[in-house]
């Protein structure tokens, strides 16, 4: 207590002796918030010159882009045959496959193949050990020389005998007996024959010879082993020319077909790859299996082809074509020209002044058929007419452009019916940019033109 007086005290002092404030002036205040509103203002009138000044250089941009010429790919309207045709899923087979066993047991020697090679009806391609064969048809040779030997002194006696019958000196139960036994020896002597025949046969069967002609697969047993007649599979031929294919349609276009392999007794058929892009091979319809398939509702067929070329192999999967009919002269454009809008289905037409300008128009076209890479045009537009098939994104009616021809896009691209799919006349908005319009066709059929077989 007596310390903290003093200084209570002291303070006390301090304050007393303390001059007052003076007062602040409102007007500095006034002014610095005029000042920094000021600021603010000619920030915020510097962004809006920044926006209006982009937004005009933007539109300058757009302008010049907009006048200058769109770079696009066209390719002609082309008339041309078209097929119709329908297509499946089918699977390579060999048009006969044999799997060689031999008819006789033994030991087999060398082979006189080598695998996958070509080889040609009644060719010898292997041999059993014909040894033991050869032993057989030699005993059965001794038997008909022993048997034939005996048939000869039955016979002397029985010529005796009926003499000695005809004088009345022997009995006719004694004639008879030697004439019994002279049959005998005339069977026994046919039973000798046929053995000998036998033995032959089992002789030749030790040559092992082609069945059909074919290619030769590999060896599934090796020289020097034990055989076993009628159960040692020995090797596999396949036949390649002609080859078949089998394949598949739906039930619901098997009477169309039908009807058309009575009426025109074969249909052309064409092979296609596995990506439906390149043609394998053509050939021939033969038939159609007896039954459908409940399971999956499809119906067998099955094509012939000469395969002289041997594009096709067993097991390979294709694409098939049937061909139902040819239109002769069809308008064709590539699928990826077909633009879609609020009005249906268009092209981009370039049509060219006599300055050398060339400009671009939305022309309506009405679809026949399409699928894959061709469709079909029933009208809209004629033949030589120039669409875009390329830089259509960019493109509005009136629009000045820079056309190149696509060299390499030709009017060759599949268009076929996929199993149960149908094409036909298009209706609203059937097909987008790059893309096939599709519809439903009135017997299911689509149509296509035959691709051009890559060397």
């Amino acid at each position: 207590m007596p310390i903290e007086t003093p200084q209570v005290s002291f303070q006390s002092k301090i304050g007393d002796h303390a001059e007052p404030k003076a007062p602040k002036n409102p007007w500095i205040r006034v002014i610095i918030y005029l000042i920094v509103i000021g600021i603010l203002g000619f920030v915020a009138w510097r962004i809006y010159q920044n926006h209006v000044q982009a937004a005009a250089a933007s539109v300058k941009q757009a302008q010049s882009l907009m006048s200058r010429p769109v770079p696009v790919q066209v390719t002609p309207v082309m008339q041309q045959p078209m097929p119709i045709y329908l297509t499946g899923l089918g699977t390579v087979t060999p048009y006969m496959t044999v799997t060689v066993k031999a008819r006789v047991s033994g030991q087999l020697l060398p082979v006189k193949f080598t695998e996958g090679q070509e080889v040609r009806q009644g060719e010898t391609i292997m041999n059993i050990d014909p040894a033991p064969y050869k032993a057989a048809l030699d005993q059965a040779k001794g038997t008909l020389a022993h048997d034939e030997a005996l048939l000869k002194n039955a016979q002397a006696e029985y010529a005796r005998y009926k003499a000695l019958y005809a004088a009345g000196v022997v009995s006719k139960e004694t004639m008879d007996a030697d004439q019994a036994q002279q049959g005998q020896y005339e069977g026994a002597i046919q039973s000798d024959n046929a053995a000998i025949e036998n033995a032959k046969l089992q002789l030749d069967w030790c040559s092992i010879q082609s069945p059909i002609n074919g290619r030769i697969g590999l060896r599934l047993v090796d020289p020097g082993n034990i055989i076993t007649a009628n159960t040692t599979n020995l090797v596999i031929i396949n036949q390649f020319r002609p080859i078949a294919v089998d394949f598949t349609l739906p039930e619901n276009q098997l009477p169309q077909v039908l009807a058309k392999l009575r009426a025109a007794k074969s249909l052309p058929v064409d092979a296609y790859d596995h990506s439906d892009t390149q043609k394998l091979a053509a050939g021939q319809l033969l038939t159609a299996d007896n039954q459908i398939d409940p399971t999956t509702g499809t119906a067998k067929l099955k094509a012939v082809f000469n395969n002289e070329n041997e594009a096709l192999f067993p097991d390979q999967f294709v694409n098939m074509h049937l061909v139902m009919e040819q239109r002769p002269n069809a308008l064709v454009v590539p699928s990826v020209a077909i633009q879609s809008g609020l009005q249906g289905n268009f092209v981009w037409v370039v049509s060219t002044d006599a300055s050398g300008k060339s400009t671009v128009a939305m022309q309506p076209v009405k679809i026949a058929l399409a699928q894959g890479q061709v469709t079909i045009l029933d009208s809209g537009v004629q033949t030589g007419d120039k669409v875009v098939i390329d830089g259509a994104d960019r493109l509005h009616a009136g629009a000045q452009v820079s056309a190149t021809l696509a060299q390499s896009h030709q009017h060759t691209g599949a268009a076929g019916q996929g199993p149960g799919q149908g094409a036909g006349p298009s209706s609203g908005q059937g097909a987008a940019a790059g893309r096939p319009a599709t519809g439903a066709g009135a017997n299911g059929l689509q149509t296509g033109h035959h691709h051009k077989e890559q060397q």
